[in-house]
């Protein structure tokens, strides 16, 4: 699957700048983002991204909750979600994955390797 555009969610401002400037220069994507899971599930359906980073842990709505209403979207029904967690014992990964998680990237990542883990996920779907 190629990736163009990517859909980072995260109510952190920092990490969604961070995230956005290493997935354009690095991955060379276009890249948009949301602060929350509301904001995603309307840029899901402007935006058709081909993979959604989405957190975790976010107010009123979190990213498991999130992830369900965006597979209720026709428009990302299918879309590859990878979610991204401080949190990340196996268990936890485990109970993402079963969600329907494409995979799991552990916060803090390492900027200039996240294309590269973005695409051996999808690369494994």
């Amino acid at each position: 699957m190629k990736i163009e555009k990517l859909l980072v969610v995260d109510d952190d401002e920092d990490i969604r700048t961070v995230t956005r400037l290493t997935a354009s220069r690095v991955g060379h994507w276009e890249v948009a983002v949301a602060a929350s899971g509301p904001e995603a599930l309307e840029a899901a359906e402007r935006e058709r991204p081909d993979v959604i980073l989405l957190d975790v842990m976010m107010p009123d709505m979190d990213g498991p909750t999130t992830l369900a209403r965006l597979r209720e979207q026709l428009c990302s029904a299918e879309t590859p979600v990878i979610f991204l967690t401080a949190k990340a014992q196996k268990h936890e990964v485990s109970q993402l994955r079963s969600l329907g998680a494409a995979g799991v990237i552990r916060k803090p990542f390492d900027p200039a390797a996240l294309p590269d883990q973005i695409r051996r996920i999808v690369a494994e779907l």
